[in-house]
């Protein structure tokens, strides 16, 4: 349970008063029960006749103790109401006492629960906040080696089973063990030697069950790891489905599919079957400790114990057995806790997951920004030992256009990508008017850069939130002026709600010119000084690629661009074109200056022509 507790420590400060409020009213629930209970031995002695003593008011200063001055003045209230009343009404009035301490108990109880809900549920919203937030500030690296199913599963599946679990577990783990100690207690001071029994057998029965509960958590955990790739396979097959049904792999699939599924479907068996013998073993053990104890009260009964009356040994009992469906309901709880900690281990390995692009102590700014950006004998590589790019040193002028070229595997977009750090460089350095990229606050980095991709990336939301994204404040004329910079503004208006049209999931009800006129557009909006375009055009048709150039030509003016080019008629007009071949920068310089070269990029180009 440690880990448990951990968890407690991690989430539950900010709801700290519902805790406290939970507590309170379960102790007093507790104590409230304690006396309804009380309440019935004289009842029963009443009806019984079994108690003929005479009792008299007596005092704190009456040298005895303060249970003895409370059973004796109790039982004196209660023999001057049969004198005053008589004993039918008196049993009226008790038996009335009763259902009025039931009702306050019942009371305390509901409110228990109802203060410990907002702290369940604020809980499970914060750890979903917290693992969204942090899959948002990972690195593009985590991803790379992650199932993007699995890390749907761990936010999904995995949370709503820390919910199911473990936050519908917390008011039963509140409220039983303050029920237990609050009877326990009782019980100690009706009769030590009983609960001696109690103290010996309760904590076996709980190695039992702790015993079944390590190796519930064991399951839990690979059933949660196989319900991640179940969710993989199910995000693969709805991002290739066409590719799927070109290739005629229906059955391919299904049968990896079925086959997870089934795997999946025995762990569940055999979790649920654990989880499922946590109830009868429970009431096995307790009703084995119940027999223990009673044939024991019995005997000191029996043998003419002094310290134990037959009275006392039915109070102690009703106690004892109150506490049994506590214990019953801890020891489900356990059980659910070890099955919910699994998924908190799973969502822990997103939430510890280190991310090397950190900003710096002491993060300096670029007060007079003029777009200088060097690579100075940059080497990176996903694996360190297989380097993609290496010694590239590259020098882009303010308001130049630099084009990267070269066959598919040379490392044009990793050196796109190490620009705005989605990665950050292993040796060397790279650095935007002399000051290093790592030196520099993340935020404030991208903040000076614009990206068109080869694949537009949209959102399933309106044409004017698309553009708008991640510009705030930004004013309807704004948009409209982007838009029609980008040759995008005639087909959103020819759209049933104009700017307000929904454009579908990655913008699917838009040709691919249109979502590529809208990433630009949106770029145009940012107004960023440095624009990378990677590969913005290879995509289109003539007609849509026509558009696309105009609109690109008219954001990269008076722009440091860096271009990846695919289409080389695109960066004909470029400042510097450089050719990279495994890794390394092989040529470089204007398009006239290389086909004079008659090396790489002369036979690039007439691959492309021979098209």
């Amino acid at each position: 349970m440690k880990d448990f507790w951990n968890i407690l420590l991690r989430f539950v400060p900010p709801y700290k008063k519902y805790l406290f409020l939970n507590i309170l009213f379960n102790v007093l629930a507790a104590v409230l029960t304690l006396f309804s209970f009380m309440l019935v031995i004289p009842i029963l002695e009443m009806l019984f006749k079994v108690r003929e003593d005479v009792y008299g008011y007596m005092t704190l200063d009456s040298g005895h103790s303060i249970k003895e001055v409370a059973m004796n003045n109790f039982y004196y209230y209660t023999q001057e109401a049969i004198t005053t009343f008589g004993p039918s009404l008196t049993l009226a009035m008790l038996a009335g006492m009763l259902v009025v301490m039931t009702a306050l108990k019942t009371g305390a109880t509901y409110l228990s629960s109802y203060f410990v809900i907002p702290l369940r549920s604020g809980i499970v919203r914060d750890i979903r906040n917290y693992v969204y937030d942090k899959i948002v500030t990972l690195p593009i690296s985590f991803f790379t080696t992650e199932r993007k199913g699995d890390v749907m599963s761990r936010m999904s599946g995995d949370v709503a089973e820390i919910e199911n679990s473990i936050m519908s577990s917390l008011d039963m783990l509140f409220k039983n063990p303050i029920m237990i100690i609050v009877c326990l207690t009782m019980m100690i001071i009706v009769s030590w030697q009983l609960t001696i029994f109690v103290f010996i057998l309760l904590p076996l029965a709980g190695m039992v069950m702790g015993r079944v509960g390590k190796r519930l958590k064991r399951k839990s955990l690979e059933g949660q790891q196989q319900w991640g790739l179940l969710m993989s396979y199910i995000e693969e097959t709805l991002g290739g489905l066409r590719i799927i049904k070109a290739f005629n792999a229906e059955e391919k699939v299904k049968t990896r599919f079925h086959d997870g599924n089934l795997r999946f479907y025995h762990i569940s068996n055999s979790v649920a079957r654990r989880q499922a013998l946590a109830h009868p073993m429970s009431e096995f053990l307790g009703t084995l400790t119940i027999a223990i104890v009673l044939w024991f009260g019995g005997s000191l009964i029996l043998g003419g114990n002094a310290s134990l009356k037959a009275s006392d040994f039915i109070y102690y009992m009703i106690i004892f057995y109150s506490i049994i469906n506590p214990a019953k309901d801890l020891s489900k709880a356990v059980y659910s806790i070890q099955k919910g900690l699994a998924s908190m281990q799973r969502v822990d390995a997103i939430l510890d997951a280190e991310n090397p692009i950190k900003d710096p102590e002491s993060p300096r700014q670029i007060k007079d920004f003029k777009g200088e950006i060097k690579y100075n004998g940059v080497t990176f590589g996903y694996d360190p030992a297989h380097p993609v790019v290496t010694d590239i040193c590259l020098d882009i002028k303010p308001g130049e256009t630099v084009a990267l070229v070269g066959q598919s595997g040379s490392g044009k977009s990793t050196l796109a990508d190490l620009l705005p750090r989605f990665y950050d460089v292993q040796h060397g350095s790279l650095t935007i008017d002399g000051v290093d990229i790592r030196d520099m606050k993340v935020h404030d980095l991208r903040d000076l850069m614009g990206n068109v991709n080869q694949e537009a990336i949209l959102f399933n939301d309106t044409v004017y939130n698309n553009i708008t994204f991640g510009v705030k404040n930004a004013t309807m004329e704004q948009v409209v002026r982007a838009a029609k910079i980008a040759n995008a503004h005639e087909f959103i208006e020819a759209m049933e709600d104009g700017y307000d049209t929904n454009i579908g999931d990655r913008g699917c009800r838009l040709s691919g010119g249109q979502r590529q006129r809208l990433s630009i557009a949106r770029a145009i909006l940012k107004n960023p000084p440095v624009l990378i375009l990677d590969e913005a055009t290879s995509a289109l048709d003539s007609e849509s690629e026509k558009l696309v150039q105009e609109a690109l030509e008219r954001l990269m003016k008076d722009r440091t661009t860096l271009v990846i080019a695919h289409r080389l008629s695109t960066i004909k007009n470029a400042s510097l074109i450089c050719v990279l071949h495994e890794g390394r920068i092989v040529e470089r310089g204007t398009h006239d200056q290389l086909l004079g070269l008659n090396g790489y990029y002369t036979r690039l180009v007439e691959m492309q022509s021979m098209k």
